[in-house]
């Protein structure tokens, strides 16, 4: 087993949720190699056909990961390890929220301006993994039209990407979406939540419900606590001095001042911490994928790790 390899148990707690071949395109080349080899590209940032040989072709590798990004399995891959811990109870579901931007690297720009076609199989029916009904999986992939629909921007920083997250109180990522990276993160605040599916081992629905949800001022706007108090979850997100200002003015009219838990937001560090996590990865800290729908599948793979290792 080299560096950053699958260990027998993560390899155990991965392998009855991967999607098994249907004997008519050929036997696959055995998952552990090629997801090791996957986990030492997003680790590492290293091109594809710089993979060390013993993780087999690099091209087989390439395309695992683009067609699991492509059909929703990495997401569908963390969310049944979600599921695992949840049934554990080893979730803290008093979650926070907030967005890192990315770096592109020059390899990332030039993407075709055409969608991309999701795999397909031998009746060119879109492919699905096994046990899909527990998951969300997207029709086809996001992208298409030019860098801003691959989630390439302009902002500050250059030529970047941002990610969107949740993190649980174990700075554990729940959900991801990948935008430009000047897009503002109150636009992302709804699909973040959104998109939280923690799917039940057992009869039941999915739990998208958090017990609590902490952000920083930039998700301080009505639309955001509006969103909240609608699907009943606590919230702590400090008031804007300018809003507090224009209230004031307002006087009896201007309303009660949101309720702040001081104790409460002192935990919205976890999702700072769950971004240096992700970060540690190289290809997720750099951009280097062109598709939008494989640079989310890197951050997911790199995510899935943090569960398997937390």
């Amino acid at each position: 087993m080299g560096r950053g390899d699958l260990t027998d148990q993560e390899w155990e707690r991965l392998r009855r949720f991967l999607p098994v071949s249907n004997g008519r395109c050929g036997r696959w080349r055995d998952h552990r190699q090629v997801i090791n080899g996957i986990l030492h590209r997003v680790r590492t940032g290293v091109p594809w056909r710089d993979l060390p040989e013993r993780f087999g072709p690099w091209k087989t590798v390439y395309e695992r990961h683009r067609s699991w990004s492509a059909d929703g399995t990495w997401e569908g891959l963390l969310q049944q390890t979600q599921a695992a811990a949840d049934i554990a109870g080893e979730i803290d579901w008093d979650i926070s929220v907030d967005s890192t931007v990315m770096r592109a690297h020059q390899h990332a720009a030039g993407a075709r301006r055409e969608a991309p076609v999701p795999a397909r199989d031998a009746k060119g029916v879109p492919s699905r993994t096994s046990d899909r009904d527990a998951v969300a999986v997207p029709p086809c992939p996001a992208g298409g039209g030019g860098p801003r629909g691959e989630g390439l921007g302009r902002s500050r920083g250059g030529f970047t990407t941002k990610v969107h997250l949740s993190a649980d109180g174990r700075c554990r990522p729940l959900s991801l979406v990948v935008t430009t990276g000047q897009r503002a993160d109150t636009t992302q605040f709804e699909p973040v939540l959104e998109k939280i599916r923690v799917p039940r081992t057992g009869p039941g629905r999915p739990r998208k419900r958090p017990d609590s949800v902490a952000a920083d001022k930039a998700y301080s706007n009505r639309p955001c606590r509006q969103y909240l108090r609608r699907r009943g979850i606590r919230h702590v997100i400090p008031e804007k001095s300018d809003s507090k200002a224009a209230r004031l003015r307002r006087g009896s009219r201007g309303g009660r001042p949101p309720g702040f838990d001081t104790e409460r937001y002192k935990k919205r560090n976890v999702v700072e911490r769950a971004i240096n996590k992700l970060k540690q990865s190289r290809a997720v800290a750099t951009r280097y994928d062109k598709r939008g729908y494989m640079f989310l599948g890197t951050v997911t793979a790199a995510a899935l790790i943090i569960w398997l290792r937390s």
